[in-house]
């Protein structure tokens, strides 16, 4: 991986491009017991191309696994996820900072520390309350990456929240 000169600034940079959607009907694929839909996306210049996808675990007793990110595609060839929102199915280890995170929802974001380390570049994660869903991650991912050209709603609130 050619992404060792990236740094938090460019990251930033890239995550908050206006972004539109090309292909905002995009099927699911079943693929290993999962649904996954891929979105191609360029910046409002199209200088940058990414890639929104969005996993679903169909085995029974497994709808909290759900997964969604914004990937770039760098002139390269080569892909970087720069950010992946996550349901709630495992904890979460943050390595550099030796931190569990027990299973909640969580937002993984690339970081320069992470990839410097030699780590997955989006090693690090925080919990959140902003979703519960698959539908509810994508609405919060597309709201916080400025992604325009796909449908999203937010989750409904909660009566009952879990603490």
């Amino acid at each position: 991986m050619a992404f060792e000169s990236i740094n938090d600034a460019e990251i930033e940079r890239l995550l908050g491009l206006p972004k539109r959607v090309a292909n905002p009907g995009a099927r699911d694929s079943r693929i290993e017991g999962r649904l996954q839909r891929n979105y191609a996306l360029a910046d409002d210049r199209k200088e940058h191309t990414f890639q929104v996808y969005t996993r679903q675990n169909t085995r029974p007793g497994m709808e909290d696994d759900f997964s969604c990110g914004l990937s770039w595609l760098a002139p390269n060839g080569e892909t970087l996820t720069l950010c992946r929102y996550n349901g709630p199915h495992l904890d979460h280890f943050n390595r550099l900072e030796n931190e569990w995170l027990e299973a909640k929802c969580h937002i993984h974001r690339t970081t320069e520390r992470y990839i410097q380390a030699g780590f997955k570049p989006e090693g690090h994660a925080s919990t959140t309350d902003r979703y519960r869903t698959l539908a509810g991650a994508l609405h919060c991912l597309v709201t916080d990456c400025r992604i325009s050209g796909l449908a999203t709603q937010p989750d409904e609130p909660t009566l009952f929240p879990v603490t």
